[in-house]
């Protein structure tokens, strides 16, 4: 491996870990806000928030031109897919905790390595199948998932949003190789904003001005996550980045203690530690030299 590609590489775990941090953010306002509006208005409140700032993002980076040089169905799939994610997963949190709604998604790094191989033809080493194996056990020790967890029509609905969000995380990673990366930030959040807004409005709730502060930090934090999940997968394989989505599940516990002062057992410091051990594993055979 060069030490362009590693450098590129290492952009994209950087990018995937700043993604990760502002995405839990963006949790925590889902979760407050999907108490008081249908899960399909929560969707389209992630998009109208932020559609302003991605303007303002793609003319600041001067691609106002090429966000319509695109390809469209592509694009079209992934705003689907969006809207589908953000509306199962809004749906979930009316009854799953954050903590439990986690240990299931994070089924979807396993989704988009699989996935890298047939679709994005990438070759996945034994570091990066130890990565997912170690990152799921620690996500499942940490969570400790109760025999209900199964049962319940919320938990499919996370299963549901972790398979939408692996198939257009693999779609971006095809549409960075000729699509310019402010595009898909745009057209995910026009396809939030339009889609779920057509979608919801049979059903809309007027919105409460008390709401207003958990309304900026959905539209400040859903972009940002955008922007790195996007330059994420444009910097890294899929199948390398992919696994230190797990890191969330720091994330999450920091939160937890900063807003709810929940502060993390001695099973969840195991399973962090084995999501660290799944990284280390993974940087380091991205590291060594290819034979």
């Amino acid at each position: 491996m060069t030490v362009g590609v590693h450098d590129q590489t290492m952009r994209g775990v950087v990018a995937m870990l700043l993604a990760m941090g502002s995405f839990s953010l963006m949790d925590v306002a889902l979760k407050v806000l999907s108490a008081h509006y249908p899960p399909l208005q929560v969707a389209a409140l992630r998009g109208l928030t932020s559609l302003p700032l991605v303007l303002l993002y793609v003319r600041w980076q001067g691609q106002l031109a090429a966000v319509w040089r695109v390809r469209w169905l592509l694009h079209l799939l992934r705003g689907v897919l969006s809207v589908l994610m953000l509306s199962l997963f809004a749906h979930a949190l009316q009854t799953l905790s954050l903590a439990s709604a986690y240990v299931l998604f994070f089924i979807a790094p396993v989704l988009v390595t699989l996935l890298s191989v047939p679709v994005l033809k990438e070759r996945v080493g034994a570091g990066s199948v130890w990565a997912v194996l170690l990152g799921l056990a620690g996500v499942w020790v940490a969570m400790r998932p109760g025999p209900d967890l199964w049962q319940s029509a919320a938990s499919w609905a996370v299963l549901g949003a972790a398979t939408c969000y692996a198939v257009a995380a693999v779609v971006g990673r095809v549409l960075t190789r000729t699509d310019a990366p402010a595009s898909l930030v745009f057209w995910t959040t026009v396809s939030l904003s339009i889609g779920g807004t057509v979608l919801a409005w049979p059903g809309w709730v007027s919105i409460d001005t008390a709401h207003t502060p958990w309304l900026v930090l959905l539209a400040v934090t859903g972009l940002v996550g955008q922007i790195f999940i996007v330059e994420a997968f444009r910097h890294g394989r899929a199948a390398v980045v992919a696994p230190f989505e797990y890191s969330a599940l720091a994330w999450g516990v920091f939160f937890d203690m900063v807003w709810w002062q929940v502060w993390p057992e001695s099973r969840t410091w195991l399973g962090a530690t084995l999501v660290v051990a799944g990284g280390l594993v993974l940087l380091r055979s991205i590291g060594r030299p290819k034979g």
